[in-house]
């Protein structure tokens, strides 16, 4: 049995645990006989049957999804930087995001919902597109160096642009800390089904060019070499980022570190193979949001900690655990 197949094996068991795990935990414990009689024998008299597939069952799915598009959005983004510290917010796509939907809810107060989930997609779209043409600038177009330095100073832009506004309007600030801090608590199907469409369809492409990767990973002039346009499949993978990023971002805030490390701690395991190593994250990604939302709501019952603060408080420690190996891409 390879190296590959005993990860999948081990990320499916851990998936199912995970997933069981956030269906039954919470400030109202329900066992794991009821959640499963929930999906399939829907009762609207049982208080555990409401609370699972009105409450649980949303945000568990969602926890899915946006673990795993932010799983493979970080394998993408060191792919196309080729730089082990590379993430998502390294284009600048989580701050856009952000800093569109505190504007549009601070201009527009009533503007709220639905809504915002593409006003949060149209700021990804806006900052990846700013980020990618600053980085095709010059001779030699677009670089790794080019798209990192982009990004950290579109980043900085933006965060500043956030704050200021915040600073101005104290009064929104309560509408808007669940976009900052992240956060599963009260979404439901109906407000992330707008952003699973493009989810879906970009974790399909994503696995599907896993061999071409590998290519373009040998080396520019053999890439080039064998027929492959290189051009082409970056901009294909920063779109790809740009759709995975910001669905994860208007959906559910600001989710720190998971696009960072999960890619580094399935590459650990399985390699450097993309046509394993980008699944693998998706599935590892959704795994470690599923932990961090359970975690999140046990911590300080009855209240819950926003998302994004759990991924990073279990983040934080695995990144300089990481970093300690000194890991390279490759």
């Amino acid at each position: 049995m390879s190296k590959e197949f005993k990860a999948l094996l081990l990320l499916a068991l851990l998936f199912v645990l995970s997933f069981s795990a956030s269906l039954t935990m919470g400030q109202y414990p329900v066992s794991l006989g009821d959640s499963f009689l929930a999906l399939v024998q829907f009762d609207e008299n049982s208080v555990e049957h409401v609370i699972v597939i009105s409450s649980r069952l949303p945000r568990t799915v969602i926890a899915c999804f946006v673990g795993a598009a932010l799983g493979i959005s970080g394998v993408l983004m060191q792919a196309v930087t080729r730089n082990p510290m590379a993430s998502p917010s390294i284009l600048g796509i989580n701050s856009g995001a952000i800093f569109m939907i505190v504007l549009v809810s601070t201009l527009f107060p009533s503007f709220a919902g639905h809504g915002l989930i593409w006003v949060g997609m149209a700021g990804a779209t806006l900052a990846g597109s700013i980020v990618y043409m600053l980085g095709s600038l010059g001779h030699g177009g677009l670089t790794p160096t080019r798209l990192v330095l982009g990004g950290a100073a579109l980043t900085a832009l933006f965060i500043s642009f956030t704050q200021a506004i915040l600073v101005i309007n104290q009064d929104g600030l309560d509408r808007i800390l669940f976009w900052l801090a992240g956060s599963l608590a009260g979404r439901t199907l109906d407000a992330f089904l707008p952003v699973l469409p493009y989810i879906s369809a970009a974790v399909a492409v994503s696995c599907l060019i896993g061999r071409h990767i590998n290519i373009l990973m040998s080396g520019e002039d053999i890439a080039k070499g064998l027929g492959q346009n290189t051009f082409l499949l970056k901009t294909l993978i920063a779109v790809l980022v740009v759709v995975l990023a910001g669905s994860a971002v208007s959906a559910v805030g600001n989710i720190a570190f998971l696009g960072l490390i999960v890619p580094h701690i399935v590459r650990l395991s399985t390699g450097s193979d993309h046509r394993w190593l980008i699944p693998l994250s998706g599935l590892a990604g959704a795994v470690l949001l599923l932990v961090s939302d359970v975690i999140a709501r046990q911590i300080i019952m009855p209240e819950e900690l926003p998302i994004g603060a759990m991924t990073a408080i279990i983040g934080a420690p695995l990144f300089v655990i990481l970093a300690r190996r000194n890991f390279s891409y490759g």
